[in-house]
């Protein structure tokens, strides 16, 4: 296909010239700092034209960018040509693009313009990403329709060129992702799930606004905060007074940082997922979502590989979760839904599991879907989302008891010798090893609770799946078809093997890489191995 907008199948094309109005703003924006300090140094020399020669620099350099930039969509790549001093050409084959990832901020948005992102799968430093900043938004749907072509031609080919099993009736298993023996062919895009207002209340579950508070809280301390606080007449006054008011204001501060925290995570959740819509064409999965910067990425669905369900402790509380897609060639969490109630989770990870048209239904379990998703009525969830996990037995309760409650009795072991070789320990010790003692049992309750796996067996055409959970406070419910595991480790540390059990690692080229099933009893690891990918077990040796 030769490149949008222009007449010769191989010419080099600029980026739209409007970004001369986006840059310079941009890099301003960027080299604040530098902008402060070299005003505090013109100031401090009567010499204000330090600041005005630093900004025309920047700028400059900025409109250099228009000049510099140029690329090229050939048949086979796709080329980018950077750098003023030192150029630059990045060269991507069209095969291997994985992901489009399309955004634009206020600035763009006014300007109408869009920044687009090739994802290749491979890790790249950010000055090395294939990021052509800015383009015409008009351009961009066709641009990003013609870099996933590769995609609508490999789902027709891609059943035929990756059977490798048959289920136990001998009828072949597909092997190409989840959904190409159900759903490989083209469609109109369909809305599989979209945001709701009444899902910021679970952005405060997520505590994402501590990590916005604690930079600002840092270096306001960094700045001398702490000392103009602490050597004020109220907090002298407060330190003076009984314990009684002591406590009242730490806990009105604590309620004032919980404050304020909740509404930084629901601010940041506004303007991060506000107006998500996820949809679907039957070849690529499409993620937008956004405010002030909208965001747009571009999925090959023939790459999923299954799917994440992300629970930690607060959201799991309120009923609700994240969803991520395990893909190979993207990111490890490709995140498709942030925190929401759980069944619009779990309806969007039955849909993106292949309940779209055709499900098992001797797998399934009636639900409803709720209007203004695709299918509404009564249709089953797969057993990939239901499924009841397997409990991993009473050596891996043990396990979690002694790894959360075995540090606390060392400590009050340690403390008990000092106290009797003579040694003075303060009381508050003891009381804090009392207190945390409940909360280490209820979390070794909860860590053993929430470990279990399944196994799925192939049926219908349908490859086998692998579903794991582990973990409390940050809990992931991975589901995993096996044709994308493409090796396995069973693995024991000492303590594993005087308690008789194992973890079985399955390794994926897709999402986190490495798929845990923790402590499983030994006898029984080589059995999941043989039920997810009969007959490839091998030479069964522990490592």
């Amino acid at each position: 296909m030769p490149p949008l907008g222009a007449s010769a199948p191989d010419a080099w094309q600029r980026l739209d010239r409007r970004m001369l109005l986006v840059h310079p703003v941009t890099e301003l924006i960027r080299y604040i700092p530098v902008l402060i300090a070299t005003l505090f140094a013109g100031a401090r020399s009567d010499s204000p034209m330090w600041s005005l020669a630093v900004v025309a620099v920047i700028v400059g350099f900025a409109l250099t960018r228009w000049f510099t930039t140029t690329y090229r969509i050939t048949p086979e790549n796709v080329e980018l040509r950077t750098g003023l001093l030192q150029r630059k050409r990045l060269s991507v084959p069209r095969n291997r693009v994985r992901s489009v990832d399309v955004q634009a901020d206020l600035l763009h948005r006014v300007l109408g313009l869009a920044v687009l992102t090739i994802g290749t799968g491979q890790h790249a430093e950010k000055r090395d990403q294939f990021k052509l900043d800015s383009l015409d938004a008009k351009l961009v749907p066709p641009l990003r329709t013609a870099l996933l072509a590769h995609t609508r031609d490999g789902a027709e080919n891609v059943a035929e060129q990756s059977i490798s099993q048959t289920d136990p009736n001998g009828a072949p298993i597909t092997t190409g992702g989840p959904r190409e023996s159900g759903r490989s062919t083209a469609h109109e895009p369909v809305e599989i799930a979209h945001w709701q207002s009444d899902w910021v209340r679970y952005a405060p579950l997520s505590l994402t606004g501590f990590a916005i508070i604690a930079p600002v809280v840092g270096l306001a301390f960094q700045y001398g905060f702490a000392q103009i606080f602490f050597k004020s007449d109220t907090a002298h006054e407060v330190g003076q007074s009984s314990a009684a008011v002591i406590t009242g204001v730490i806990a009105l501060l604590f309620v004032a940082l919980l404050i304020i925290v909740s509404l930084a995570g629901c601010v940041r959740y506004l303007m991060t997922w506000y107006g998500l819509r996820v949809l679907d064409d039957g070849t690529t999965l499409t993620v937008r979502h956004g405010l002030f910067t909208t965001r747009q990425t571009t999925l090959d669905l023939a790459r999923l590989r299954g799917a994440t369900v992300n629970e930690p402790l607060l959201l799991r509380l309120a009923r609700a979760g994240e969803l991520e897609a395990i893909m190979t060639g993207t990111s490890p969490r490709q995140k498709i839904l942030p925190q929401a109630p759980r069944p619009a989770v779990d309806r969007t990870l039955a849909y993106l599991l292949g309940i779209g048209s055709a499900a098992n239904a001797a797998a399934t379990q009636p639900f409803r879907v709720a209007g203004g998703y695709p299918g509404s009525g009564e249709f089953g969830l797969p057993a990939a989302v239901t499924v009841p996990l397997r409990a991993h037995g009473a050596a891996a309760m043990r396990r979690r008891y002694t790894r959360t409650l075995g540090p606390l009795a060392a400590v009050a072991v340690l403390l008990a010798v000092i106290s009797l070789a003579g040694g003075e320990i303060p009381g508050w010790l003891w009381v804090v090893l009392v207190v945390l003692t409940p909360f280490a049992a209820v979390l070794a309750w909860d860590r053993y609770r929430g470990l279990g796996h399944a196994v799925i067996p192939a049926a219908g055409g349908k490859p086998a799946w692998l579903v794991t959970r582990s973990g409390s406070l940050d809990r992931d419910r991975d589901c995993l078809e096996a044709p994308g595991i493409i090796g396995w480790t069973v693995r024991q540390t000492f303590f594993q093997r005087r308690a008789g059990v194992a973890t079985v690692v399955a390794a994926s080229a897709a999402g986190k890489k490495r798929y845990h099933v923790l402590d499983l009893p030994v006898e029984q690891a080589w059995a999941l191995i043989e039920a997810v990918t009969p007959g490839q077990l091998g030479t069964p040796r522990v490592k």
